[in-house]
Parts: C-alpha cells; structure tokens; sequence
C-alpha cells in the first residue's frame, strides 16, 4: 500500500490506554523510536489494536512542527523526536526539512521558508520535530 503522508513509522504497539471516547496507543520502532497516537476507542476495535501488534504510524509532513536546538521549553506535543537537520529543500514558498534521529529514522516537515530562516534551520543543526498525537494516523495489515 502507498500513502501520501511523508512519515512512516513501522513499529509494534507497547501501551494502548482505553477512554470511553478516544484511545491513547503508542508504537515503538525498532530503533526505539516512540510515537503515541490518540484514536477513537472504534479506532481501536476496528484494527485490533493490542500491545505486541505490528503497526504503522503515518504523520504527513505538514503536520510536524520544528523546534531548533534542544531548548529548555516544554511543549504539550506528545510526541517529541529529537535529532539533526540533515537535509533542505527550499521551494517558492516552503521548504522541506528533513530530521535525523539517533536512531538512524529521518522524520520530515514542511514548513514556511520564513520559519527556516527564523529557526536558522541549515543542515548540520540540532532541531526537534513536534507531532501532536492526535495527528498521528494507525495502520495495520490488513
């Protein structure tokens, strides 16, 4: 299956919280990476989603918020993948950053060229990329 979403995270599922309304599950790569999701409870049924199965998390691009350096800030994005600038395209109006992890994973935002500018975003630079997890699409096998 192809998506359009520019970030795919395959892992396996290693905690699902149960509401009444939404659901909060979480995946972890293989190269420990970690990505909660917040999906319906129907969400949950519907794929069977249970601790140990295989997943994937799909996050597009636009939806990736950066953050340069570490910072000393706290942000309520659940998800907060920390690593170095490895790459940037530059359009008329956006730029795609792409992010490499320690764990060898490349998570990719698109963003305003005015916010790389501002950011000092270059390749080379400590940036994080922050995804709400209610951004966060699950998918399995079907």
């Amino acid at each position: 299956m192809s998506v359009s979403a520019r970030n795919a995270f395959a892992g396996k599922v290693t905690a699902v919280t149960d509401g009444v309304v939404n659901a909060e599950v979480e995946l972890t790569t293989a190269g420990g990476d970690r990505i909660v999701a917040i999906v319906t409870a129907e969400s949950v049924r519907s794929l069977a989603l249970a601790v140990g199965q295989a997943a994937v998390a799909y996050v597009k691009a636009p939806w990736v918020m950066l953050l340069a350096g570490t910072g000393d800030a706290h942000f309520s994005a659940r998800n907060q993948l920390s690593g170095t600038v490895s790459e940037l395209h530059k359009g008329a109006v956006n730029s795609e950053v792409a992010i490499r992890l320690p764990s060898g994973t490349t998570v990719f935002s698109v963003v305003t060229n005015e916010a790389v500018l501002e950011l000092g975003l270059k390749p080379g630079v400590a940036a994080t990329a922050l995804i709400k997890a209610s951004h966060v699409v699950l998918g399995v096998a079907a």
